[in-house]
């Protein structure tokens, strides 16, 4: 029989018998209780905000610019590209790549949207029969995707609904765009779709076209793209993939001999990306602090539950009871009084994490967060780190407030009670 866990049960679970005294544990128990509960349910939240926010964030940049993206060398930062050539070779050794997932020829053109009344810059992206069109459909919110056939050019675009609303079109109108090269040209082009990603950066400039309006723009020939986007299958291993990317593309040229250029979506975008992972700081930050208020509200009321039981404390070691047993009782106490807080900062915190996932209830400016909501993404590992990391420090903390029992001298207090 493990008879510290009896005495803890007793004094846990049995300290209903004393009820004509005036007692002061259990507001210290419920202050304990609560700050336990608190601590986890604001962690909770926090990892998940945080880790959906990352994520959100992140594929918001990967869906317009993919993992992985090869142009040619002496391009400048613009949107007005040198092309490479892409050769069927090429592009079967990229599909054999490990890591890779897929791959995608596009290319950009800068332009100028107009109509009878407004006008707006914008860059034209061609994209080919092979584009993967996962990320626009999530976005897709009036219309459908157009399609793209070799060899035979469409005149259909994909449009953001902040253009279509400034330029008070919709799906089925048509409307100008001209783009400048040795002379101003113009095309007609028809929307087939309206997308809303809430990434305004992006919405307020890209309108997606057929790859072959920009090659007859630019008297490109039918195998010259501004570059390639590679999708990889695990984005932990990014930097893994773009480096074995790089190197088999290291010492190969174009058959106009051209070099390529091979950058990661992080190095194509590095302020938003460290911007996202100052964010694991933050997270740290109020993991620590909650953890640590979680902790001091422990003990105290470990101590006032010790300094409660001093007479009892003192019989038992009257009898024999040795230090280390006693300390044991009262870490029992205190596992008992963990677990129920955590079994309440489970609740409120998950509680509040579906509530927020299915209702969408706090909403943020898009203009300034990228998002119209607070994103919510809780994976199980996550959630049973933060529980066995609570429970850890929380023992661990209480294991010095448990010494005060070897002070107890067992003739003073059985003498007082």
């Amino acid at each position: 029989m493990n008879v510290e866990l009896f005495i803890a049960r007793r004094i846990h679970f049995g300290g209903k018998a004393d009820q004509g005294k005036t007692r002061i544990t259990p507001p210290a128990v419920r202050i304990a209780v609560a700050g336990i509960a608190i601590g986890l349910a604001v962690m909770i939240l926090t990892v998940a905000i945080v880790v959906g926010f990352k994520q959100e964030v992140r594929d918001k940049v990967i869906g317009f610019g993919s993992h992985i993206q090869i142009t040619n060398f002496d391009s400048n930062s613009s949107y007005e590209t040198a092309p490479i050539h892409v050769s069927d070779s090429l592009l079967d050794m990229l599909r054999q790549t490990h890591g890779v997932r897929h791959v995608e020829a596009f290319a950009t053109k800068p332009g100028l949207l107009k109509t009878d009344t407004d006008f707006q810059g914008i860059v034209l992206k061609g994209i080919g029969s092979d584009y993967d069109w996962g990320f626009f459909r999530k976005h897709l919110v009036e219309g459908r995707p157009f399609s793209v056939t070799p060899g035979r050019m469409t005149t259909d675009v994909l449009i953001s609904r902040h253009l279509a609303d400034l330029l008070r079109l919709r799906c089925g109108d048509s409307f100008l765009a001209y783009f400048v090269q040795d002379d101003i040209k113009a095309r007609k082009f028809r929307i087939s779709g309206i997308y809303d990603t809430g990434f305004s950066d992006y919405d307020h400039l890209f309108v997606l076209a057929d790859i072959e309006q920009i090659r007859t723009l630019n008297d490109w020939p039918s195998d010259a793209v501004s570059g390639l986007e590679l999708l990889v299958d695990d984005y932990d291993r990014l930097d893994e993939t773009a480096e074995r990317v790089d190197t088999l593309l290291l010492n190969r040229r174009d058959n106009a001999g051209n070099t390529y250029f091979v950058r990661s979506i992080r190095e194509l975008n590095p302020i938003i990306f460290n911007w996202l992972d100052l964010l694991d700081l933050n997270v740290a930050v109020i993991l620590a602090l909650m953890m640590a208020v979680s902790g001091f509200t422990m003990i105290s009321g470990l101590l006032i539950i010790i300094l409660e039981r001093t007479n009892m404390i003192g019989i038992l070691k009257a009898v024999g009871q040795p230090d280390r047993s006693l300390r044991r009782v009262f870490l029992y106490i205190s596992s008992f009084l963990i677990g129920r807080g955590m079994l309440w900062g489970n609740v409120i915190g998950l509680a509040l994490c579906w509530v927020q996932w299915q209702f969408r209830l706090l909403t943020l400016d898009p203009s300034i967060y990228y998002l119209d909501a607070v994103p919510i993404r809780l994976s199980i590992w996550s959630w049973l780190l933060i529980n066995v990391g609570t429970l850890t420090v929380s023992l661990l903390m209480m294991l010095a407030p448990s010494y005060l029992i070897t002070k107890i001298n067992p003739a003073r207090t059985i003498r007082f009670e």
